[in-house]
C-alpha cells in the first residue's frame, strides 16, 4: 500500500509498467529538485524513494533497492512486453580458428527474457536458445549445437545469468526447466548432456512418448501443454513437420513463438509435408486467437536480400537477415507448403527456402516469380 499523501502517484500504464507522477519527495544527494521516479533523470526508478509503486513491471525498475523479500512480478499485461533486439549478432570469421567473439553471445531483451546464440565458428548453424523467468522458475529453450562445454559453454552461460538475476530479486533458488523444440533435432539438442548433473534442473525427456506424457499432450498433435513459470505461463504447441517431435512455445508475456525449425528464416526442410502443412494450419489458427508480436526461430541463414541464402558449413555471414519474424509469414509459409506438398522441389520465398524431398544443397535455375532478384554484396 502507498502512504496516503502518495496514493495519487501511481497510473497504470499497460505499455511498459507505471508512470509516477511527480513526487514531492526531493532527490536527496541527487538533485535539489522534484524528480518522477519513471523521469528522464531516472529512467529506472528515483533511488530516494523508498518504495515501489504496485503494478509495475516490465522493466528492472519494478525491483526494489531495499527489498524486505523476494521480488514478485505480475506478469499479466495488456500488449507485449516491451524489450529490444535492436542489435547486430556476431557473424563469424573466414578462418574460425582465428575466431575471438564469445562462444556464447547473449542479449537481455527485457528483465526476464534472454536470447543466446552460439558461436558461428563454433558451429556453423549457430543456433539460438531462449532463457525466460518467472516468479517460480525459468526456462531454457533448445540447447544448441555443440555437446562439449568447453567449446560451447551454454550451462556455464545460463548458470551466470540466473546467478545475477536471482541477486537482484532476492531468491536463493530458481528451479530451471530445460525443454526443446526438437529431440530429433542435432542442432538444437546436444548442449541437453551440459545440464543432465545439474541440481534443480527438470529435463523434458527427448523420445516422443515421454516428451508427449510430460506436455500432458495425450491427443497428439492436437490440443497445447503448459509450462507454468510462476506468473508466466507458456503454451506448448505440437508443430511436427520438419521433426516427428517438433512443438512450438508460446510466450504470452512477450507475444513471441519459439518456434524452433518449423519457421525460421532459413532452409526449411520438410520432414513431412503433410504433418507440415498441418502443424502451420494449427499455428496459424492459434496465432489468430493469441496475440503475436514475432516468431523467433531456431536459426538465420537468410541474407538480408530476398531469396539469397548461405550455403551450409559457412563461418562468416556478414550479411545476415533479422532473427524475428512477423506473424504474417505463418500465412506465406502455409500457402506455400501447400504449393510444395507432393513435389520433389525447392521454392523460393523472400524470407525462407522449403525444401521439400530435396537436398538442401539443392540449386534451382529459376528464380521465383515476385521474389526481388537482388544481389548481395560481396564480403572481399
Amino acid at each position: 500500500m502507498l502512504p496516503p499523501d502518495r496514493a495519487g502517484d501511481a497510473a497504470r500504464d499497460c505499455s511498459g509498467g507505471n508512470i509516477l507522477a511527480q513526487s514531492s519527495t526531493r532527490g536527496t544527494g541527487f538533485s535539489s529538485t522534484s524528480q518522477a521516479a519513471t523521469g528522464r533523470a531516472y529512467p529506472n526508478g528515483n533511488p530516494a524513494l523508498g518504495y515501489n509503486p504496485p503494478g509495475v513491471r516490465n522493466t528492472d525498475s519494478a525491483v526494489p533497492l531495499h527489498r524486505s523479500k523476494p521480488v514478485t512480478h505480475d506478469y499479466a499485461c495488456e500488449g507485449p512486453a516491451p524489450g529490444s533486439l535492436s542489435f547486430r549478432w556476431t557473424y563469424g570469421s573466414n578462418v574460425a580458428a582465428k575466431n575471438r567473439d564469445p562462444r556464447v553471445q547473449v542479449v537481455q531483451y527485457n528483465e526476464d527474457t534472454f536470447v543466446l546464440r552460439q558461436n558461428v565458428c563454433v558451429h556453423w548453424e549457430a543456433p539460438f536458445t531462449y532463457l525466460l523467468f518467472g516468479n517460480e522458475g525459468a526456462l531454457l529453450i533448445d540447447t544448441g549445437a555443440t555437446a562439449n562445454a568447453a567449446h560451447y559453454p551454454l550451462r556455464e552461460t545460463v548458470d551466470a545469468i540466473i546467478a545475477r538475476w536471482s541477486r537482484a530479486r532476492g531468491r536463493s533458488k530458481v528451479p530451471l526447466t530445460v525443454a526443446l523444440t526438437s529431440g530429433e533435432d542435432v542442432a538444437q539438442n546436444q548442449g541437453l548432456v551440459q545440464f543432465a548433473d545439474r541440481p534443480g534442473t527438470t529435463i523434458v525427456p527427448k523420445p516422443l512418448a515421454a516428451m508427449q506424457r510430460a506436455y500432458g499432450l495425450t491427443n497428439w498433435p492436437a490440443g497445447t501443454g503448459r509450462l507454468d513459470l510462476g506468473g508466466r505461463v507458456i503454451e506448448v504447441i505440437p508443430t511436427p513437420g520438419t521433426h516427428r517431435d517438433g512443438v512450438t512455445f508460446y510466450d504470452p508475456y512477450c507475444d513471441f513463438l519459439f518456434t524452433g525449425d518449423l519457421l525460421f528464416p532459413g532452409k526449411i526442410n520438410i520432414g513431412n509435408d503433410g504433418d507440415f502443412v498441418a502443424s502451420l494450419e494449427r499455428l496459424q489458427t492459434f496465432a489468430s486467437a493469441h496475440p503475436v508480436k514475432w516468431l523467433l526461430g531456431g536459426h538465420v541463414e537468410m541474407m538480408f536480400v530476398p531469396g539469397k541464402y548461405y550455403p551450409r558449413f559457412a563461418t562468416y555471414k556478414p550479411y545476415e537477415r533479422v532473427l524475428e519474424m512477423t506473424p504474417d509469414l505463418i500465412g506465406d509459409a502455409l500457402r506455400h507448403a501447400r504449393e510444395v506438398r507432393g513435389k520433389d522441389m525447392m521454392l523460393i520465398r523472400p524470407d525462407f527456402v522449403l525444401f521439400n524431398g530435396v537436398s538442401p544443397d539443392q540449386r534451382t535455375p529459376v528464380w521465383p516469380e515476385g521474389v526481388p532478384n537482388i544481389n548481395p554484396p560481396r564480403p572481399f
